[in-house]
Formats: structure tokens, C-alpha cells, sequence
């Protein structure tokens, strides 16, 4: 898959969960959760591209559980601060729409 096939299915999966998770969590207008969702999208799906393809294949799987945990915290810790939200709701819908894009890359490939 080409980087901006991915970055769009990327956000095509983890911008409606984010929306929803946050706007329900926080009451956070759905526009404002969006675009953060976008913006956290932005940061980490390029640094996470880069350092996936410089992994060998026999490492792929464990290089990407660790990736993708990293991505998860610092998107949550974005979007916290972004939205101006304590407490663990953007950490939640960081996982689910994280959970979300990988299960959604994993049946394209």
C-alpha cells in the first residue's frame, strides 16, 4: 500500500472514533474532535510509516505491537491536550481508533 493510500485509511477509520469517543466522553463539539483527530493523525502516521519500513520482516509483527503503543499514548496525550480533556477518555478512543485502522490494514493486505 502507497503512503497516501494508507494515511487516507488511516484517517478515513480514526477520525469517526475519535468524533464519537470524544464528543460522547466530553462534549467536545464533533467538528473540534475531528479535526484534532486529524491533527494527532498527522504527527504520528508518518513517524510510524518511516520507522515500519526500516523493519526487517522476521521483526515486522513485534516491531509493530511496540509502534503502535507508542502511537497510541502520544496520540491519546495529543488529543488530551488539544482538546483540553484530563482523565483517561482520550487515551480510550486513541486505542479503539487505533485498533480500528490496524484491523482495517490488516484485511486490505
Amino acid at each position: 500500500m502507497s503512503y497516501p493510500a494508507a494515511l487516507a485509511l488511516t484517517v478515513a477509520t480514526e477520525v469517526p472514533v475519535y468524533a464519537a469517543a470524544l464528543t460522547a466522553a466530553s462534549r467536545t463539539p464533533p467538528g473540534r474532535t475531528a479535526a484534532a483527530a486529524v491533527i494527532v493523525n498527522c504527527v504520528t502516521h508518518p513517524l510510524l510509516w518511516w520507522f515500519l519500513r526500516g523493519v526487517p520482516s522476521g521483526a515486522y509483527w513485534p516491531a509493530l505491537a511496540a509502534a503502535e503503543t507508542a502511537v497510541v499514548l502520544a496520540e491519546g496525550w495529543l488529543a488530551a491536550r488539544l482538546l483540553r480533556l484530563r482523565g483517561p477518555e482520550p487515551y480510550a478512543a486513541s486505542t479503539a481508533a487505533n485498533a480500528v485502522s490496524v484491523l482495517a490494514g490488516l484485511l486490505l493486505l
